[in-house]
């Protein structure tokens, strides 16, 4: 068996476990793939090197030369290096700063409590009077707030795919080409219920049409758009004159997703949840593509900081104990 055709094998099994775990893998499929010709063009023979993962990564097909796309090529086989030492223990694993870090994710505002509300009681205040423009706005803020969708998932939920009876939505296709079904709290439930009755006063809907429609003059019943969601958030936002606790230059609509996440682990720290027994439960929830998305969350918001500072105090004192 060709030096190809074993890493090849390893390569498929990595993804297969990957998969099973729900996780959508086609780009690190394609760089896999492509590392395993890197190594059979050169008649590698042996474990694999850190000189010989580095080589590759600035093998960019698109000739971009950066630090940056080579750190973000090297992650994808450190991953699939950690995977194959369990089994090939001379495997090297790379470092991350060979190429400094892989471009960062930027913090998040993480909303208060009476932040929401007050975004959704401005909600309520939109014109026209007497529309469903109020009532569409504040429930896809709230929608948003409670259960952590992405905005074009949001947006794109057809009146089928909210099942009050069952207390469930279903997310179809979304970005990563997958979808999931997601359990709503009874506040969320009987909240899109009041919004369903209001909007089939107004405006006729079958189960194929958007949940949340545009109620004025052409787009009356047809799916609401991001752009214009953004907009009408912004305009809110600035109204509101929160202080911004994020890194990017103002909170963001898409910053309702990462509070529902915060608060969750929050919310099972409180109850002394081992958190780490519910991360794949919430990254397979929120839909990440994988669960270092999820963890990522622990090192970059503040509220979860201390969190993680606690647990490593706890097993200092623990570890400090037994060498007493």
């Amino acid at each position: 068996m060709s030096a190809r055709v074993g890493l090849q094998k390893r390569i498929d099994s990595y993804l297969a476990e990957r998969h099973r775990l729900g996780f959508e893998l086609r780009s690190r499929s394609t760089l896999l793939a492509s590392f395993a010709r890197y190594v059979a063009a050169l008649n590698h023979r042996g474990p694999l090197t850190i000189e010989l993962m580095a080589d590759w990564a600035r093998q960019d097909k698109w000739h971009r030369g950066t630090p940056a796309t080579w750190a973000a090529r090297l992650a994808i086989v450190r991953h699939f290096a950690r995977y194959l030492k369990q089994f090939e223990p001379d495997t090297e694993v790379p470092e991350e700063p060979i190429f400094g870090p892989e471009q960062a994710r930027v913090a998040p505002h993480i909303f208060h409590e009476e932040e929401v509300v007050a975004l959704l009681a401005a909600a309520r205040r939109l014109g026209p009077k007497g529309s469903l423009r109020p009532a569409t706005y504040e429930t896809l803020f709230g929608l948003m707030a409670s259960t952590g969708l992405r905005i074009s998932e949001a947006i794109h939920l057809r009146d089928a795919d909210v099942d009050l009876k069952r207390g469930m939505l279903i997310v179809r296709q979304t970005k990563f080409a997958k979808s999931r079904q997601l359990p709503i709290h009874a506040s969320t439930v009987a909240a899109l219920a009041r919004y369903r009755r209001q909007r089939e006063r107004q405006v006729p809907t079958k189960p194929d049409t958007s949940f949340l429609v545009a109620s004025r003059g052409q787009r009356l019943g047809q799916p609401l758009g991001e752009r214009q969601a953004q907009r009408v958030f912004n305009t809110l936002r600035d109204s509101l004159g929160w202080v911004n606790r994020g890194a990017h230059a103002a909170p963001r609509l898409h910053d309702l997703r990462h509070t529902f996440a915060v608060r969750r682990m929050m919310l099972w720290h409180a109850e002394g949840t081992d958190i780490d027994q519910m991360m794949l439960a919430l990254s397979t929830y929120m839909g990440h593509a994988e669960i270092f998305y999820t963890y990522w969350y622990l090192t970059a918001v503040p509220e979860l900081m201390a969190v993680a500072g606690a647990r490593f105090e706890r097993f200092a004192d623990i570890a400090g104990d037994g060498n007493e």
